[in-house]
């Protein structure tokens, strides 16, 4: 494998295009698992504007047998194969190009390719897996038209699935068959998909805008298939919703889903054949939580959308990554928002965008949402392309308003439709549909880091002038850029002691509108004249932009913008800075917990908000959000200190918690109906909270006996487990007994066992490790154990000793050997490790090099190489 110093770099100011294409391809798979064999007829055309260049083809781990052109087999010295391609000498004019390789799917644990799942073959090519199918030009901005026919043994692989529509079928000699499929649609080749195995499905009928009869279909292995009832549901409402809401109709006769329970990343959006990692299909009321439904709901969406936003409209090179995905999070978000309730939607996406794509930006993985170089794409496939990439379209549809957003859009996709297109091909079109100038908001795509908002405001009683003064700075990063200034739009409001809205716009050299200015100096100053008294201002409404908030809040004036600001988000905002406040800065700031205290109890008492808003503030902040406040991180002042905070809150409310858990009871014994998810929601929340305070833990086991929900049952569970109350051990057995087939159950199970905050929870890890459930070539179980044990437990995985440290640095080595994108990311939770005391950051960096210095993949070098800096 490559060792760091002789991993390429991929450069954007590199990008030419290719000087070969392909036009069309004819494939013919002879699938087996032991032994595959790909047949390969290429239509290739050079590019007759570039200076002729060598035929050459992508391809890792083929074995060829067999190459012909134009109908003749080539004899070895026209070609010649080495470890990353295969060139073809002698040829400058267009051409047909046959091989015939043989592939390995059952030894290819990487994921990426054709390989097992199961009893199943399937694929994954995203980002650069085709070439270890079938030699061919590997890149997003060649795109062909796709004829496939799969052969295989009826009895292994009765069901045969690819991209497009079905174009026959029949039987073959020894028991074998055959199935074609033509997807009419051009596409590059990440997008091509297969799938054989023995499967069940459901369907139901879908008729698009303009009159096209689709049947949708959602595949799973057999005794699976009652759990895809949800996954149907939710396809079919995000094919009416795109309808409705971009006008984007869906194209082929055929919509295929099929779940894997081996799958590297969440799910593909292949080409009218979409796969899946299984947990984000398969679903019921006893194995799913109300978040997994949602999630489900969600990522169903999400793929569907790439339909448009990333294949008909694909990307010109994978530095554009954010142009398919970061849309594509956008579109999803508002399907969500539509569908359920928009102010709940927005808390959850800032809540993952602030714990995870602020934390990136701040630590040494920091880079732009279009980077300018990579050593390997898949570690690009990160919380700042996807997360940070939809906030930067969100403040497109903000400075541009609905109408014209969709417009710009529309004009997008009609002129990039079947082609490969760029970042600036998108602001181009929002800039012709609205007219604006987007040249210095094209900065949000190359310059890393999170820009903060410095406010600081003056007040004259005299003449009642009232001053906010802006200042925008982005931090450095490790890239070393000059932070420019960015065009953010930036909404507020101004409240008057009556509580009352102010109308009046301020005087400003800015852009506004009412309730928004565009920032885009390092300064800008706002001026209101006349004003009875100093007014209470709350900023970043809806988190307008994607930027951190510095303005020195009193505990008052947080506690009464949490009762009086229109907009949840900044409500949320407001009790979380409180929570912060009272962890943080205890001392400087006593008046933050009473205030935080008497805030929740206000809410807890208010019975006409909704339960799911009132659980997100009693729901008192992680670690590791906190921790991201944090220059240097005290882990064990802030776990001592957050226990505290959480304890009082239990202490002081505990007749209010009592008593909503009683009243909502009723409600959360129903099904789906967003009232019983809320119910469940706050109702689980004050368990939490009132278990704290009866180490007897009676609520928490007499609610895992009764419950009739997955999300009660592991609400309970997670209540008896964190007090370590007397009936947690038979309560963890009882669990594991009753889901012991199911492996997306297990893994909540084993979850639970792995984040148990207590210092003992390595030796758990430990002999789940050494035991029968630890599964390292599937990648959902080394998220669930090493994941959640890194990312998720702070109290044992940073134990002092290190011992945490030495378990994930153990098995590293292995899983970069198995899946090295699946080790990358385990690495990724040390994202923080220089902010961490001395003796833990040493620690640390000692496992860091002596792991830098094996024979790693690229993606380990990377990300390991990117940490140590």
């Amino acid at each position: 494998m490559d060792r760091p110093d002789q991993t390429p770099v991929i450069r954007l100011a590199d990008y030419a295009p290719p000087p070969w294409r392909v036009t069309h391809v004819d494939l013919v798979f002879d699938l087996d698992a032991e032994a595959t064999q790909v047949e390969a007829t290429l239509a290739l055309q050079p590019d007759p504007a570039r200076p002729a260049a060598p035929l050459r083809l992508d391809g890792e781990d083929l074995e060829l047998l067999d190459i012909a052109l134009d109908g003749q087999p080539l004899p070895p010295a026209r070609y010649r194969v080495d470890a990353t391609g295969l060139t073809v000498l002698g040829v400058d004019a267009p051409c047909l190009l046959r091989t015939r390789v043989r592939i390995r799917p059952q030894t290819n644990t990487r994921l990426e390719g054709l390989y097992v799942s199961g009893a199943s073959l399937m694929t994954q090519c995203e980002a650069e897996g085709f070439r270890r199918i079938t030699w061919f030009v590997d890149r997003p901005d060649v795109s062909a038209v796709y004829t496939v026919t799969l052969r295989a043994d009826r009895t292994k692989y009765p069901v045969l699935l690819s991209n497009g529509n079905p174009a026959g079928a029949g039987d073959l000699d020894d028991g074998h068959h055959w199935a074609r499929f033509v997807d009419p649609h051009p596409k590059p080749c990440y997008l091509f998909a297969l799938v054989a195995g023995t499967l069940g499905h459901l369907s139901a009928p879908f008729r698009t805008m303009d009159g096209r009869d689709v049947t949708v279909r959602v595949w799973a292995e057999p005794a699976d298939v009652p759990r895809c009832r949800h996954a149907l549901e939710s396809t079919l409402r995000a094919m009416r919703w795109d309808e409705k809401r971009f006008g984007r109709a869906y194209d082929l006769d055929v919509f295929d889903i099929v779940a894997a329970q081996d799958f590297t990343m969440g799910a593909m959006e292949n080409k009218g054949l979409n796969i899946f990692n299984a947990r984000f299909i398969l679903a019921d009321i006893d194995t799913a939580t109300d978040a997994d439904f949602e999630a489900i709901e969600s990522v169903i969406g999400h793929e569907y959308f790439h339909n448009w936003s990333g294949n008909r409209v694909t990307l010109r090179d994978w530095f554009q990554l954010s142009l398919k995905e970061g849309l594509t999070v956008f579109r999803d978000q508002e399907f969500t928002a539509d569908l359920h309730s928009r102010a709940m939607k927005r808390i959850d996406d800032v809540r993952l965008l602030k714990s995870r794509q602020f934390a990136e930006d701040a630590g040494p993985l920091a880079h732009p949402v279009r980077p300018a170089s990579y050593s390997e794409i898949n570690n690009f496939y990160t919380a700042t392309v996807y997360e940070k990439g939809a906030e930067i379209i969100r403040m497109l549809h903000t400075l541009l308003g609905e109408l014209t957003f969709r417009r710009a859009l529309d004009l997008y996709f009609a002129r990039h439709d079947g082609g490969a297109a760029t970042v600036e091909d998108l602001l181009d079109a929002m800039r012709e549909a609205s007219g604006r100038d987007l040249a210095q908001f094209a900065r949000w795509y190359d310059q890393a880091g999170t820009p903060q908002i410095a406010v600081t405001e003056a007040f004259d009683p005299a003449t009642g002038d009232y001053t906010l003064h802006l200042a925008q700075h982005t931090p450095a990063t490790p890239d070393g850029s000059e932070k420019q200034p960015l065009h953010l739009p930036f909404a507020f409001a101004l409240y008057d002691a009556d509580d009352r809205r102010i109308a009046t716009p301020p005087d400003t050299d800015a852009a506004q509108r009412p309730g928004l200015v565009e920032l885009t100096a390092a300064e800008h100053t706002l001026r209101w004249r006349g004003l009875a008294q100093r007014p209470l201002p709350a900023f970043l409404q809806g988190l307008s932009a994607p930027a951190r908030l510095r303005y020195d809040y009193a505990a008052s004036d947080l506690g009464r913008l949490l009762r009086i600001e229109s907009d949840a988000l900044v409500r949320w905002e407001c009790a979380q800075q409180l929570v912060a406040d009272a962890v943080l800065r205890g001392e400087a700031r006593p008046d933050a917990r009473p205030a935080l205290i008497a805030a929740l109890g206000a809410l807890l008492a208010d019975t006409t908000l909704d339960p799911a808003f009132v659980a997100e503030c009693v729901s008192v902040a992680d670690v590791w959000s906190l921790a991201d406040r944090c220059d240097r991180i005290d882990l064990d002042l802030l776990w001592r200190e957050r226990e505290a905070l959480l304890d009082d809150i239990a202490a002081a409310h505990a007749d209010l918690l009592a008593a909503r858990y009683d009243a909502l009871s009723p409600a959360a014994l129903g099904g789906l109906a967003p009232a019983c998810i809320a119910a469940r929601q706050l109702r689980n929340v004050a368990l939490s909270l009132l278990t704290r305070r009866d180490p007897s833990a009676r609520r928490a086991e007499a609610q895992f006996a009764q419950a009739n929900t997955l999300t009660d049952r592991l609400a309970a569970l997670a209540a008896l487990l964190r007090v370590d109350a007397p009936g947690a051990a038979a309560a963890l057995a009882a669990f594991r007994t009753r889901h012991a087939d199911d492996p997306l159950t297990t893994d909540k199970w084993l979850t639970l066992v792995v984040t148990r905050p207590q210092p003992d929870a390595v030796d758990a890890v430990r002999d789940i490790l050494a035991g029968p459930l630890w599964q390292p070539r599937n990648p959902n179980r080394v998220r669930t154990v090493l994941g959640h044990f890194a990312r998720n437990n702070p109290v044992a995985f940073h134990r002092r000793d290190g011992a945490g440290y030495a378990l994930l640095f153990d098995w590293l080595p292995e899983l970069d050997r198995i899946n090295p994108q699946v080790a990358a990311r385990q690495l990724t939770a040390l994202e923080p490790w220089r902010r961490l005391d001395a003796d833990r950051a040493a620690r640390i960096e000692a496992h860091l090099r002596a792991f830098a210095a094996l024979p790693l993949s690229r993606d380990s070098a990377d990300v390991a190489g990117r940490l140590l800096g």
